[in-house]
């Protein structure tokens, strides 16, 4: 199951944030200081905390609203957080396996959390109809039987149904019993009890202060740990004793001091292992647990041994130090590491990371370091939402995660995934990450063209130079053009780009997700008023490709060239499904069926045709001609004057 959008209201700073989507794997919060990024988190943690935690309306209702709380309906729910989440495939297969196909109109559901009710409250589109139906195709049922139960609609009625039959079969029993089972008889209970509420993943919520200990009284551990009082540094301290297949009540056994120690080192080399995997700051570092007597007129409760310290041993310097006398940034990547570590090997799988500020203290290589265990470790099992300042937790390669936190006057904390819309102090990482980035990948001129890919890049040199030579228009050299690594980056760019008053046009393909939001910035006067381009306002059909220019039998010979060592025999024109207007995806769809490699690498058959320029292009027909003839002039048409 996913989240795949939110909203907060009135929740300290935050009066209604406005719906926003989430990533299925990693989604970034960009805001400055005091913007609401924390409450945001904090909201969203009590849909499923993996620790109790709930509302506190005085407390947490925005001040400048007290009146209006006051005069809200006492017995009422007042939302703070609505939530859409969306069963997987594999899920909806198990609930049509008891309550049919088409039992859920839509895969998507909503839960809201609030004050004064302290119930989630569920919206699940499901068919009522169409499940009583299922259930009723499930009976074997003599034909007078079966016309009693015709007639039921809805599940309450069809257990009527089923209690009025004289000789009910006992599949006929079977089924009365499963709906008695379920809460107060209620098909919309038992969805919510049996699918929606239990397979809800469980929220974590982790931020700077949640560092773990470098020493602890062990007898002071165990108490509190029976009396539900650890902190989440402690519990990741828990985690390494439980890599090390101990409990802290075998340290007060003396007898065993021996395999303890060697326990102790084999779990810190596991943890050291996978810390130093993705902590590239020093690899001279170890992690090493001892047990230590208390010291000689210790305060409590470290005056109660034995006392368990943690270690870091620096090879290089032949020296060790405790725990908490590292940086702050090394503390709190082992922290959360050893944290998430104890919450997977108790079985908490399915979670959604709140991480609220990482790597605060890490150097900017460190926070790199971070991004990639985030990515690598953390977002192919669980989603992640992290709120982040600097330039470099947000990753260029993935600027379509972010959405920026503007806390406005009047109104609070704003979440927005339309970058155009944030302030300058709020776009201030987003525009040094971009720096960085295009320092490194990209160059732009006073007229810049973004394409989203390389192979957009090589198609339209090729087709200026073949249109040139047959006498049509080619594509103007003053224009830089731009391959910025994905359609989701296109709004993001033009926004940056334009604010460094440039001439920018866009080249998209129309299925672009990032179209309405390009064309906003163009509404805006941030993009010149005709600087986006669609493909298919020179192809003619509603959805279209840069590869939909050639005519398709051109480029399936693309496809059969580039990809001649991977296919048995060539794609064919009959094998394509001539009913698709882009090309690409018919492609794509042969790949599937054909089982081809992993998929269809867009790029290749552009560098194919790049390699054979001199050979193919004498196969590119006028048509094809005369549609990039008519691009490029819609193009040109935007630089100024000579």
């Amino acid at each position: 199951m996913q989240l795949i959008r939110a909203r907060v209201t009135d929740y300290r700073s935050v009066e209604d944030s406005e719906t926003f989507d989430i990533e299925d794997d990693v989604t970034c919060l960009v805001g400055k200081n005091e913007s609401g990024k924390t409450t945001l988190l904090q909201a969203l943690y009590r849909l499923k905390p993996v620790e109790s935690v709930g509302f506190d309306e005085v407390i947490d209702y925005p001040a400048r609203k007290t009146k209006e709380r006051k005069q809200l309906p006492v017995k009422q729910q007042v939302p703070v957080v609505r939530a859409t989440f969306r069963f997987t495939e594999e899920e909806i297969k198990i609930i049509e396996a008891e309550l049919g196909p088409g039992a859920l109109r839509n895969p998507e559901f909503e839960v809201t959390i609030g004050y004064r009710d302290g119930r989630k409250i569920f919206a699940i589109p499901y068919d009522e109809a169409a499940i009583v139906d299922h259930l009723r195709s499930t009976l074997d049922l003599p034909a007078a039987a079966a016309q009693a139960l015709s007639s039921a609609t809805t599940t309450a009625k069809l257990l009527d149904a089923l209690d009025e039959l004289e000789e009910p079969p006992s599949s006929a029993n079977a089924l009365a019993e499963r709906i008695r089972g379920w809460r107060e008889c209620s098909l919309v209970k038992h969805l919510i009890d049996d699918y929606a509420s239990a397979w809800m993943p469980k929220f974590v919520y982790f931020d700077d202060y949640d560092s773990m200990p470098g020493k602890v009284s062990l007898p002071d551990l165990i108490r509190r740990r029976q009396a539900g009082e650890i902190t989440r540094g402690e519990r990741a301290l828990l985690s390494l004793l439980d890599i090390a297949g101990v409990t802290p009540e075998e340290f007060n056994d003396s007898d065993e001091h021996e395999r303890l120690i060697r326990e102790l080192e084999n779990a810190g080399n596991v943890i050291s292992d996978e810390v130093f995997e993705y902590w590239s700051q020093n690899k001279e570092l170890e992690v090493q647990l001892k047990t230590l007597a208390p010291e000689p007129g210790a305060l409590p409760p470290d005056d109660q041994g034995p006392i368990l310290q943690v270690r870091v041993f620096n090879r290089r310097h032949r020296a060790s130090v405790p725990f908490d006398e590292r940086s702050r940034g090394f503390v709190w990547f082992f922290s959360f590491l050893a944290y998430f570590n104890e919450l997977e090997a108790a079985g908490t799988t399915d979670l959604i990371l709140l991480l609220d500020e990482p790597g605060l203290s890490l150097h900017g290589r460190a926070q790199e370091d971070l991004l990639r265990l985030i990515d690598e470790r953390l977002a192919p099992k669980h989603q992640v939402l992290y709120t982040t300042h600097s330039p470099f937790m947000v990753d260029p390669e993935h600027l379509d995660r972010v959405r920026t936190v503007i806390d406005l006057e009047r109104g609070g904390a704003k979440v927005s995934a339309e970058i155009f819309k944030a302030d300058e102090d709020t776009a201030f990482p987003l525009l040094a990450a971009m720096g960085v980035e295009m320092t490194q990948t990209l160059f732009v001129g006073e007229h810049t063209l973004l394409l989203e890919g390389p192979s957009d890049l090589i198609y339209l040199d090729v087709l200026t130079d073949v249109a040139e030579s047959a006498g049509s228009t080619g594509l103007d050299p003053r224009w830089v053009k731009t391959p910025i690594g994905g359609a989701g980056k296109l709004s993001t760019f033009v926004t940056l780009l334009g604010a460094n008053k440039l001439n920018v046009a866009v080249l998209v393909d129309s299925s672009t997700k990032d179209v309405g939001a390009v064309q906003r910035l163009r509404d805006n006067g941030q993009l010149a008023k005709n600087g986006l381009v669609e493909i298919r306002e020179f192809t003619g059909t509603a959805d279209a490709d840069v590869e939909d220019l050639f005519e398709r039998d051109f480029y399936l010979e693309l496809v059969n060239r580039a990809y001649s060592s991977e296919l048995a025999t060539p794609i064919t024109a009959a094998e394509l499904n001539a009913k698709d207007p882009r090309i690409v995806r018919q492609i794509e769809a042969v790949f599937q069926k054909r089982k081809i490699a992993k998929r269809f690498n867009h790029y290749k058959p552009a560098a194919a045709l790049l390699r054979e320029q001199s050979q193919l292009a004498a196969s590119i027909d006028t048509a094809t001609i005369a549609r990039a003839d008519q691009l490029f002039t819609r193009l040109n048409a935007l630089l100024p004057k000579r």
